[in-house]
Parts: structure tokens; C-alpha cells; sequence
């Protein structure tokens, strides 16, 4: 299994979701996340971080808030927000960081 910091290190753009089960915004958002996947193909690597299960990866971050989604690209974190957000907007914003 890669460890986050393998995972972010990509040259490829990844999307992260820190996500809790219990959250209804982040259900929304596991659609929309299907959807962005669907346009971008292999130029997006989507992972989800389950809040409660990664308390470590959300003290680094400051996550106080889900979902929080951040880009990431040669582990460098490029763009952060939370909260829910449509599809063709999230795939403007993840156009920049190709």
C-alpha cells in the first residue's frame, strides 16, 4: 500500500477528499468526485481520506472541516477548499494545475 506522501508526490495532479461517513456534503461529493473523474481519465489521481480513520494526515493539513479537498502535485500542496463544489468548476480548477 502507498503512504500519502508517495501518493501526493506524483507529477500527476491528485485530488484529495477528507471525508467523514457521516457527513451529507461529502456524500454529495462522492458524485460530483465520479463525474470529474469521468472527464479528467489518468491526468487526475482522486483519493479519499476518511476523516476518522487518518486523524494524523487532518492534524498535519489543519483539517477542521469536511470535505476538504486539496491538490496536490510533486508533493507540493497547490490548491485547497472546503466544502462542496460543482463538477465543471472543480474541473477548471484541477485544468490549472496540469
Amino acid at each position: 500500500m502507498e503512504t500519502f506522501a508517495n501518493l501526493i508526490s506524483s507529477p500527476t495532479p491528485v485530488l484529495v477528499d477528507v471525508f467523514a461517513e457521516w457527513c451529507a456534503p461529502c456524500k454529495i461529493m462522492a458524485g460530483i468526485l465520479k463525474k470529474v473523474k469521468e472527464t479528467q481519465g489518468d491526468s487526475l489521481r482522486i483519493i479519499k481520506i476518511d476523516i476518522d480513520k487518518n486523524m494524523n494526515i487532518a492534524q498535519h493539513y489543519a483539517i477542521s472541516s469536511v470535505p476538504t479537498l486539496m491538490i496536490f502535485k510533486n508533493g507540493k500542496q497547490l490548491w485547497r477548499q472546503s466544502g462542496v463544489i460543482e463538477a465543471n468548476e472543480l474541473n477548471k480548477i484541477v485544468e490549472m494545475f496540469k
